[in-house]
């Protein structure tokens, strides 16, 4: 056995090589933290309410279950016809089945510009009680500034960089929370009481809660525009992994979803009064009594009976045969994917023709199903809200920590920034791969983290105000 002895020489540049490495992950820390704190705090307090999309969407529900009816109610074939009468030129989307017969008929429609519509029918009178444009109600909104802040395939791009950055943030802080040299675990493991305790509770906040931000950073991913679009076309690669996925990747591939079921759903039950209007005066000046009515979409009962005794997760949608399929879908839309069945019945004699539930999915949409259920809140119950909500408030605490420590220490005229020693590290190759792995795993993050590096070349090089603004130490030009 050897024993290699280090000269003091070389034991001062070791500490030194370190002393830089930690400085510059520092500062890369804050750079990340910096431009993630906005984005964070909408993506927490956003998520935080929709992880409880079921119990507020009941709240608002309240005045239309269970409700006192003057009389039998009608079959929900004409419940639909009505809520389909109530939006012009729209089109069955579907109907959520409903247990209790004394509830108001909820049928979904895609009206002509590919909007969703949610229409709600008495089922005694057939009295339109409300039309909901989908994308105002409370969860429905929450979702969209989630994933886009409602500013479109933009918003979905800035939000996916910030949680790339975010990641970034993570992993450097779990590097500058190790303990080094340290005392006891006052500070490590628990704030500690005076002056550091506001470093501490950051640190300390962020160690608990890394694990549960990264599952729901990376969970979701498939949500997003760019990464989003890379894994839709990667399963596509072979024949066996071509299966229509079922979430979207932002905002335009929503849209696009929309407008898809408009054009596959059965034609509208009733048109716009105007396009009636003229059409019964040329039917008249032709010596027609009375002209060709729209073919009525009949069946929603007996595919009812059906969905009730196949049990399905509820909320259950019923949609009729269409051009493109046809057989009537009957769906389970429950938030914990691997409950999620859809059953295909024949429109003839309303047999189950196809039962397709979560056991037949590839393995790759079961990972990313378990990951958007547990994302969502809804794999493991009200443990799995209460969980994604305490992940959302640590966030937030480490926000509002962040932000004063920096006040408090940001000098005046400058950013506030670590500066960065003089000798540049020398980096270790497995925390070298890791940045080059993150780079390619994260397009975003690595297109920016170029952009980032090649700036800050050019302002210590031509910008030497700027440079010292960032904390940086201006360089001379060459010759």
């Amino acid at each position: 056995m050897s024993t290699t002895i280090l000269s003091d020489g070389e034991i001062e540049k070791s500490r030194l090589n370190a002393a830089t490495c930690y400085r510059m992950i520092w500062r890369w820390h804050f750079y990340a933290g910096l431009f993630c704190l906005p984005f964070v705090t909408i993506l927490a307090l956003s998520g935080s309410v929709y992880l409880f999309k079921p119990q507020i969407d009941e709240f608002f529900d309240r005045p239309y279950v269970h409700m006192s009816l003057s009389a039998p109610a009608h079959s929900l074939d004409d419940q639909v016809e009505a809520a389909l009468a109530a939006v012009p030129q729209s089109r069955i989307k579907g109907l959520e089945l409903r247990n209790d017969p004394t509830d108001a008929a909820r049928v979904h429609v895609v009206d002509a510009q590919g909007q969703e519509q949610r229409v709600l029918v008495r089922p005694d009178t057939l009295e339109v009680l409300k039309v909901d444009a989908e994308k105002w109600r409370l969860s429905t909104l929450m979702r969209d500034i989630h994933g886009s802040m409602l500013l479109g395939d933009v918003g979905a791009i800035t939000l996916e960089l910030a949680g790339a950055w975010a990641i970034v943030m993570i992993v450097t802080g779990l590097y500058l929370w190790w303990p080094r040299n340290s005392i006891g675990i006052g500070g490590v493991l628990f704030p500690r009481k005076g002056r550091p305790f506001l470093r501490d509770l950051h640190a300390v906040t962020g160690l608990y809660v890394s694990f549960f931000a990264l599952f729901l950073l990376v969970s979701g991913l498939p949500w997003t525009k760019i990464w989003g679009e890379a894994f839709r076309w990667s399963k596509g690669i072979t024949p066996q992994q071509q299966v229509k996925m079922d979430w979207t990747t932002g905002p335009s591939s929503a849209k696009a979803q929309r407008m898809a079921a408009y054009q596959a759903a059965p034609p509208a039950l009733a048109k716009d009064s105007s396009e009636h209007d003229a059409h019964e005066g040329h039917q008249r000046h032709a010596g027609m009594e009375h002209g060709p009515s729209p073919a009525r979409v009949i069946g929603f009962d007996q595919v009812a009976a059906v969905a009730r005794n196949a049990r399905l997760a509820e909320p259950v949608t019923l949609a009729p045969p269409s051009p493109k399929n046809a057989n009537w879908i009957v769906r389970s839309q429950s938030q914990n994917r691997p409950l999620q069945e859809t059953l295909h019945v024949e429109p003839a004699r309303f047999e189950v023709m196809k039962r397709e539930d979560f056991s037949g999915k590839p393995l790759i949409d079961k990972v990313v199903g378990v990951g958007i259920a547990a994302h969502e809140g809804h794999l493991f119950g009200v443990a799995n809200q209460l969980l994604g909500l305490f992940t959302a408030l640590s966030f937030l605490t480490l926000v509002v920590t962040s932000v004063l420590m920096w006040l408090r220490r940001r000098p005046a005229g400058a950013l506030g920034a670590p500066p960065p020693l003089a000798q540049p590290p020398r980096l270790a190759p497995a925390l070298v791969l890791l940045i080059l792995g993150l780079g390619v795993f994260l397009p975003t993050l690595g297109v920016s983290l170029i952009l980032v590096l090649g700036f800050e070349a050019v302002a210590r090089l031509c910008l030497p105000g700027v440079s010292r603004w960032l904390g940086l130490a201006p360089r001379a030009a060459p010759g």
